[in-house]
């Protein structure tokens, strides 16, 4: 993907994320005179970072798909953010969280597109428009961090234009579902770290079913200049509460008879 080219004010304002971005350290803050103040200046901040931190684009992931996670970031409607290639792992592999300050596990599951989802101005997508684009559905870990010291203060703008806190994604097995028909909403997870469960979840914990926030999302990049692509992976939002984590853990993300899928922190 080659987002539009950033104005100036975006460029200045990537550039004083893209250290903390490569050495996996915060800031406390950026000057406001670059700080984005709405959606529609953030979205082009992100792009000036993807583009200034030279990694392969991945997907795209959604923050704060519940209301818990809204408030707790201060932020009133879901977040998109850019997921790498770089930092997506596989199933059971090594992650090192040592600079990681967010700390936190997130079972999630992953939508593959398999064609692009577009719209016109001012077309509202429907669920099936979207589902009808996706091709596979996989069970994921999310390991999100910001770029700023105390995240949960900046607001929505600054922390969609720091990838609405991505990091760390481990992409797990496929599930064998149909995804017009299976019942996202009501499919139970659960977390366990070092073989103690941790945590219960469900898949209406996101958005009320994770293909909303899929749709949600396929809309959201659509009204701000840019669409999903075939071959996008999406991590659509916890199904649990964020499961606190740590180095020398294992995690394992438990979706039933869907699979598991796993990560050792380092």
């Amino acid at each position: 993907m080659t987002p539009s080219s950033p104005t100036p004010d975006a460029q200045t304002a990537a550039n004083g994320l893209l250290q903390a971005w490569h050495n996996r350290s915060v800031i406390d803050a950026w000057p406001s005179a670059v700080q984005p103040i709405d959606r529609s200046w953030a979205y082009p901040v992100q792009n000036a970072l993807f583009a200034a931190a030279q990694g392969s684009h991945l997907g795209w992931k959604i923050a704060a798909t519940s209301t818990a996670g809204q408030k707790h970031i201060g932020v009133s409607a879901p977040l998109a953010g850019r997921l790498m290639r770089e930092r997506c792992h596989a199933d059971g592999a090594p992650v090192d969280v040592q600079r990681n300050r967010m700390r936190v596990a997130e079972a999630e599951f992953a939508f593959r597109m398999e064609r692009d989802v577009t719209a016109p101005a001012g077309h509202k997508l429907s669920l099936e428009e979207v589902i009808d684009a996706v091709s596979a559905v996989h069970l994921a870990i999310e390991l999100p961090d910001s770029r700023f010291a105390d995240f949960a203060r900046m607001g929505e703008a600054s922390l969609i234009a720091d990838f609405a806190c991505a990091c760390d994604v481990v992409m797990g097995p496929q599930a064998q579902v149909d995804v017009r028909s299976w019942d996202f909403a009501g499919h139970a997870v659960s977390v366990s770290v070092d073989g103690q469960t941790v945590a219960h979840g469900r898949g209406a914990n996101v958005l009320g079913d994770p293909r909303w926030a899929l749709a949600w999302l396929a809309q959201e990049l659509c009204d701000h200049g840019d669409h999903l692509r075939a071959g996008d992976w999406v991590i659509t939002g916890t199904c649990v509460t964020p499961v606190p984590i740590g180095p020398g853990q294992h995690v394992r993300c438990d979706f039933g008879v869907l699979g598991t899928v796993g990560v050792q922190l380092v």
